[in-house]
């Protein structure tokens, strides 16, 4: 009997010990089977969306230039962990996820902290997320704040970091985190608040964005900058708890103002990436040719010039490394957003009219083809070829005979169309536009003799092309505009003879006031009717090109290239920095005097057909203002006098101007000027000695 008790107590035990084993075994099955089902029911981690970044342009040492939003408005610029300042790291870290490096996406420390802190106090003291929780949730935003939401950021955060590992968990947190607005992730973030890179910051700087993404809308400094000082001084007093910093620190660091506006992203070659953009649409990052400091000194020298000329005034600036063809600055205007100067039309692009700025090319082919030699004897004195061409000098005086060297260093026009006869107007042309050059002519019109004055119309990015080719020995580069890009076939403008010839001639030309001299090699222009003025020098190192005027093609009274365009130029040099270095002559290169040189280079031929002016000359005509002409002399805004100057050609002099039939000047110059009363039209006439007269008619504003 005690036997079979014995038994049954033994069986029974078994049983009960079985039943428990299965119960715990089920207790602890359920969850996890539960969590299986969870997890399988979830879709796929996707982080395209997640992956969308600004589209950024920078220049070639990497710096940003200019960054885009992307297609939905948001400023979420791309970086990593290893371009954030390390202070910056250690103090999130501290802050947000002590253990980040040990645990494996959850950390259970802080999740049974938050439950305890739940269960004893009976509301939501702190969630126990950590850095790789809050990446999921910023992945798969979630309005709710359920248990369910909770663990799908579990599962996740395991997920994430299986994948991506610690480093791409962090850069996906520092790219995605919400700083208030469109405005986010760090990179973001430093620029709108600070108008840096994340690189190096201070440790109240580093303190706000780390305390800004737990509540971003209300803790705006822009918009709430008291809440985001105590946000801040929370996160400094507890990374010095930690020891991230010292207490002494923290305090030093709270004294600091709070930003309480935001920044504006960078804009610098706003043009230039536009263009990449065009061409590369779906880039996310752009890596330019240009110098980032270059680009910001022009940009403020460009807006800083062209304020100075007047309201309405535009000015475009390109820079071009002559060894390599590379664009190191591209200034398309002085401001891209500013309308009252269409600063977002790019004038480095814009075909205008290059005045005298192309007559060195025309004096290359002449000494190549042996016309001429820079010590040639040419006439500078009233001609007319060809008919009825006469052009006269800009300041309408004559020098007489000159040399070829001389007669470019002055840009005087006589000798420049003289020896534009001789090589043929056709054939400049052809030189330039089989250097790549894009030449406007008027229309249905062949190439004539006032090509040599301006009379075509070209790109200032050309015009700089054509004279990089000057500094390279005649070798016209393919102009680089992107990192890494390959260089095309190379063309020719000049042989090396006669482009040193060119270079070492306006390396003498006279300089700007204030300028010192042979310096750099330069040339100035002036369009017909003060449209643009223009200056374009190099040396060994790098070709500027500087354009002036208004984009809408306006005249503007003293808009002359010598004045006002050359200061820009040299500035621009000076801004360049270094020693510049002077192109040397060909090794070819005949070295004489013009008693010296060989008989038929002494002078050029006589056989060209023109005559000389006498008796009444060309016929009269105003020269400026030009008829139809809107002229801006500031009469609305300021109301102040301004003087119009009077321009004619032709003629016997004196002259007498007349406006509105009553006159206003006599003068035995072709030169005078008028001061206006008022703004509105005006008509203008001119009458000289032998009773020929001509009129326009202009608007004064």
């Amino acid at each position: 009997m005690d036997r079979r008790r014995g038994f049954l107590e033994r069986e029974r035990r078994l049983r009960f010990a079985v039943i428990l084993i299965g119960t715990f075994s089920l207790l602890v099955a359920l969850p996890g089977l539960a969590l299986w089902r969870f997890t399988e029911g979830l879709p796929p981690l996707d982080l395209t969306q997640a992956n969308q970044r600004s589209t950024i342009v920078l220049d070639r040492d990497g710096r940003l230039l200019r960054p885009f939003a992307t297609a939905d408005g948001r400023w979420r610029l791309p970086m990593t962990a290893a371009e954030v300042d390390p202070r910056m790291l250690a103090m999130l870290v501290a802050y947000e996820d002590r253990r980040f490096a040990n645990h494996g996406g959850v950390d259970p420390i802080a999740l049974g902290r938050a439950a305890w802190q739940w269960l004893t106090s009976g509301r939501i003291v702190s969630g126990g997320s950590t850095l790789s929780m809050q990446v999921a949730r910023l992945i798969e935003p979630r309005s709710e704040r359920s248990l369910g939401a909770k663990l799908r950021q579990m599962v996740r955060a395991i997920e994430l970091e299986r994948r991506l590992g610690k480093s791409g968990v962090l850069d996906l947190y520092l790219t995605l985190a919400p700083y208030g607005g469109p405005v986010e992730g760090l990179r973001a973030a430093s620029l709108a608040y600070f108008g840096r890179e994340p690189a190096r910051l201070s440790f109240a700087e580093a303190a706000l964005l780390v305390g800004l993404p737990q509540s971003p809308e209300a803790r705006r400094p822009d918009r709430f900058a008291e809440r985001a000082r105590l946000a801040r001084d929370r996160v400094l007093d507890r990374v010095a708890t930690g020891g991230v910093i010292t207490k002494a620190e923290a305090e030093a660091a709270k004294a600091e103002p709070v930003p309480t506006a935001r920044k504006p992203f960078p804009m610098l070659a706003a043009h230039a990436a536009d263009a990449a953009i065009a061409a590369e649409p779906s880039a996310q990052v752009l890596r330019l040719t240009i110098d980032g400091r270059l680009q910001a000194s022009l940009e403020a020298l460009a807006n800083e010039r062209a304020a100075a000329v007047g309201p309405g005034i535009s000015a475009a600036i390109l820079a071009v490394d002559n060894a390599t063809g590379a664009v190191i600055a591209q200034v398309g205007s002085p401001g891209y957003t500013d309308a009252s100067r269409m600063g977002a039309i790019d004038m480095t692009g814009a075909i205008r009219s290059p005045g005298s700025t192309l007559k060195p090319f025309i004096y290359a082919l002449a000494f190549e083809g042996g016309a001429a030699h820079p010590e040639t004897l040419l006439e500078d004195r009233p001609l007319r070829f060809a008919g009825s061409y006469a052009p006269e000098n800009f300041d309408l005086g004559y020098q007489g005979i000159v040399t070829a060297r001389r007669a470019l260093q002055l840009s005087l026009n006589v000798p420049a169309v003289d020896l534009l006869e001789v090589v043929g107007a056709a054939r400049f042309i052809a030189r330039l536009r089989a250097a790549g050059a894009r030449i406007a002519l008027p229309r249905d019109t062949a190439p004539g003799l006032p090509v040599a004055l301006g009379g075509l119309g070209i790109t200032l990015t050309d015009t700089a092309r054509l004279f990089a080719g000057l500094a390279r020995g005649g070798s016209v580069p393919t102009l680089l505009r992107r990192l890494g890009e390959a260089p095309a076939s190379e063309s020719l403008i000049a042989d090396p003879v006669a482009a040193s010839y060119v270079a070492d001639i306006l390396r003498g030309a006279p300089p700007p006031e204030n300028a010192l001299p042979n310096r750099i090699a330069y040339k100035t222009g002036t369009s017909y009717g003060y449209r643009d003025a223009l200056a374009v020098g190099f040396d060994r190192r790098v070709t500027i090109g500087v354009w002036v005027g208004r984009p809408d093609g306006n005249a503007v009274p003293g808009l002359v290239g010598r004045l006002v365009a050359a200061p820009v130029l040299f500035d621009a040099f000076a801004r360049y920095g270094g020693e510049p270095e002077p192109v040397p002559l060909a090794r070819e290169a005949l070295v004489a005097t013009t008693v010296t040189l060989p008989p038929p280079l002494r002078h050029i031929r006589k056989d060209a057909p023109k005559t000389l002016v006498a008796g009444q000359g060309a016929a009269l005509r105003i020269a400026y203002p030009p008829d139809g002409a809107r002229i801006d002399l500031g009469l609305a805004e300021s109301g102040a006098s301004a003087a119009l100057a009077l321009k004619a050609l032709g003629g016997v002099p004196p002259l007498t101007w007349m406006v509105n039939s009553l006159p206003v000047a006599e003068s035995a110059r072709r030169q005078s000027s008028w001061t206006p009363d008022g703004a509105g039209f005006a008509r203008i006439s001119v009458m000289d000695a032998s009773g020929a007269s001509d009129s326009v008619v202009v608007r004064l504003e």
